[in-house]
């Protein structure tokens, strides 16, 4: 038997160094938005033959009076671009500018030639029937500054509401445990253990933000609220274990009867998480651009979820019931 909680010293130290480096990230660094929450336009296009690098594009409309510009590839041939909002005409020019730098790009023969046809790698390539480099707008968006506040401002609530929602949740199914701790305090044990999921999380992607340019949408608020409901489950699991060992081995110390729950159901979340980060990683290595930063935050979360489940929900009640201890005493 693992003696996980007796070292509940070691994995707290280790949780409060990745909690203090998030929140040192997310003062200095800060969150990269996107457009659902700043308001801004969005543009998908895809190239029938050749997409240039991003580079390319970003340069092509250096001229567009474009402040901030953020270029995506999505699939083979497809490139999202994500700027401040703009109007109509605007967008009109921007997808013209495309059109006329890279719609023609594929054309070899640039120079007036009056012979169609060259040599490429060898081969012999008839330059009148190279296809030229098609350009077709897949979709245009357009949020408002004032839409994007409110979409954040909705979000924090609705993460604020599941946190209360959990307390209330487990105080009430742990009712009946009234000893050695107050029902109440599995609550907020576990909504200490997922605020401390979601600051990690976040806080990872304040890093990313920062070095690789990673914004985040709505549906990264999705998979916040999806990473509180996967945690939250494993931790009441592993309550659910305490409340069952409290009446089973009363000749135990609470101490035991935690660590010895804790050791029942720690195959059970490892095995349930690793089956989920599989189909997790399949669909961030194959799915669409779309929801890969989605499945990226969620395999980040479930990781943490589970780790905060076993090693620090569990031992924040532990805590509280030797701090009651020595009041008493």
């Amino acid at each position: 038997m693992f003696k996980i909680i007796q070292r509940r010293n070691i994995w707290l130290v280790f949780s409060a160094i990745l909690c203090s480096v998030s929140i040192l990230s997310l003062i200095f660094f800060g969150l990269k938005f996107g457009i659902d929450f700043t308001g801004g336009s969005l543009i998908e296009v895809e190239f029938s033959t050749n997409r240039p690098a991003n580079e390319e594009i970003s340069k092509a409309l250096n001229n567009s009076g474009l402040t901030n510009l953020y270029v995506q590839p999505v699939g083979e041939k497809g490139v999202i671009l994500r700027t401040e909002a703009i109007n109509e005409e605007k967008h009109q020019e921007i997808i013209k500018k495309l059109k006329d730098t890279f719609a023609t790009e594929i054309n070899l023969n640039k120079n007036n030639s009056t012979s169609t046809e060259t040599q490429v790698g060898g081969l012999t390539v008839d330059l009148s029937k190279t296809p030229l480099n098609q350009i077709e707008e897949v979709r245009f968006d357009s949020i408002g500054p004032i839409i994007g506040q409110e979409l954040k401002n909705k979000a924090i609530v609705a993460i604020f509401l599941v946190l209360i929602a959990i307390i209330i949740y487990l105080a009430y199914a742990f009712r009946k445990v009234s000893r050695p701790v107050p029902s109440w305090q599995y609550g907020l044990a576990a909504v200490i253990a997922l605020a401390h999921d979601i600051l990690i999380v976040t806080g990872i992607f304040s890093i990313l933000g920062h070095f690789f340019n990673i914004q985040i949408d709505a549906l990264f608020v999705t998979a916040l609220l999806t990473i509180l409901g996967f945690s939250v489950h494993d931790t009441i699991v592993t309550f659910d274990r305490i409340r069952e060992n409290i009446f089973r081995q009363q000749d135990k110390t609470f101490e035991d009867v935690i660590n010895i729950s804790i050791n029942e159901t720690i195959n059970r979340s490892i095995n349930t998480s690793l089956t989920t980060l599989i189909v997790l990683t399949a669909i961030l290595l194959f799915g669409g651009a779309s929801v890969k930063y989605f499945s990226l935050a969620l395999i980040f979360g479930i990781i943490v979820g589970t780790y905060s489940s076993i090693f620090v929900a569990s031992p924040l009640v532990l805590i509280w019931y030797h701090w009651k201890f020595k009041k008493v005493s």
